[in-house]
C-alpha cells in the first residue's frame, strides 16, 4: 500500500469514530476527576505504550497550573517491568493486571482497557475483575471489538482490522481527550 492511500484508510477509519463514545469516556474521567476516584489504565504492547502515554497525558497534560490544579488520580498499570514479571511467572500473564488492582482499586474508580484486538486474556480477567468490583469499566478496541467490547461497561470501538491504525486511532483519541479535559478540569472548579 502506498502512502497516499494508506492515509486515506487511515482518514476513513478516524471518519468512522463514534462521537458518542468518545464523549463517554471524557465524562468518564471527568466524574472521576470530580469524585477524587483513581484512573487505571491497561493494555498490551503497543496499546501498553498507548496506556503509558494516556496515563502521563492525563497525570501532566491536563494540567494548567502546576502548583495549584486539583490533579487527576491516574496510574498506568503497564510500567512496573519487575511486578508485571512476578506476577506473570508467578500466577500468569493472564493475571498480571487483575493482582495489581486487587491491590490499588476501590469501588468507584475507572478502568479503562485498551485492547486493539479485543481479545487479549489478561485486560479481559482485569475487566471481569474490576465489574465484581464495582469499578466503571471503559474498553478501548479495534477491529471487532472482541470480547472486551461485550464486557466492558461501556466501549470506545475503532471500527478497523489494521492494527498499526487501530492504535494510532488510539493515540489520536487520546490526544484529544488531553485537549478537551484540560478545559473541562479547569471549568469543573479544578483549583484547590
Amino acid at each position: 500500500m502506498d502512502l497516499e492511500t494508506y492515509l486515506k484508510v487511515f482518514e476513513s477509519v478516524l471518519d468512522a469514530l463514534t462521537t458518542a463514545e468518545i464523549d463517554r469516556l471524557v465524562d468518564a474521567i471527568v466524574a472521576a476527576y470530580e469524585t477524587g476516584r483513581c484512573v487505571f489504565i491497561i493494555g498490551n504492547g503497543g496499546s501498553a505504550a498507548n496506556a503509558s502515554h494516556l496515563c502521563e497525558d492525563l497525570g501532566k497534560g491536563t494540567l494548567k497550573d502546576f502548583e495549584h490544579q486539583k490533579r487527576l488520580k491516574v496510574i498506568s498499570l503497564t510500567d512496573n517491568v519487575p511486578y508485571l514479571l512476578a506476577w506473570g511467572n508467578d500466577t500468569g500473564f493472564e493475571r498480571v493486571f487483575v493482582e495489581q488492582l486487587r491491590n490499588l482499586a476501590a469501588p468507584g474508580d475507572l478502568l479503562i482497557a485498551i485492547s486493539g484486538s479485543g481479545s487479549s486474556p489478561n485486560v479481559l480477567r482485569a475487566v471481569e475483575h474490576a465489574n465484581g468490583a464495582g469499578l466503571l469499566t471503559f474498553g478501548v478496541a479495534g477491529y471487532d471489538g472482541g470480547k472486551l467490547r461485550q464486557i466492558a461497561q461501556d466501549c470506545l470501538w475503532v471500527r478497523c482490522d489494521n492494527m498499526g491504525m487501530v492504535e494510532a486511532a488510539h493515540d489520536v483519541v487520546f490526544h484529544y481527550l488531553t485537549e478537551v479535559l484540560k478545559g473541562r478540569f479547569a471549568q469543573t472548579g479544578g483549583y484547590r
